[in-house]
């Protein structure tokens, strides 16, 4: 199973969409600005909700972290509501939460 599994899946009940580097970087995207700008920094594959319902998104999520490389994580993502541009992520799975967790 993958670490916090139901913080996930409750972040894809509102999120707009999820990307991943293809290598360890996760992203669960909350609002459409932030869709905007990993489609601009070339993220691909990007999935949104015009394509993919949660569960499907929860589904490509656990594919793509078993696909990721050891330095893998999974961060939530919003467009930050501060001068601070690290303020709009959260961390939901670590990097090495493996060697902390079970996982999938």
């Amino acid at each position: 199973m993958i670490p916090k599994a139901d913080e996930i899946r409750n972040a894809l009940a509102t999120a707009e969409g999820i990307a991943w580097d293809t290598c360890h970087k996760i992203y669960i995207l909350m609002d459409t600005e932030e869709v905007d700008k990993m489609r601009g920094y070339g993220y691909d594959p990007l999935i949104t909700t015009d394509t993919h319902t949660p569960d499907e998104m929860f589904d490509t999520i656990s594919k793509w972290y078993r696909d990721s490389c050891g330095l893998r994580f999974i961060d939530i993502c919003e467009t930050p509501r501060t001068d601070d541009p690290n303020s709009g992520f959260y961390q939901v799975v670590p990097q090495f939460a493996d060697e902390l967790e079970e996982v999938i």
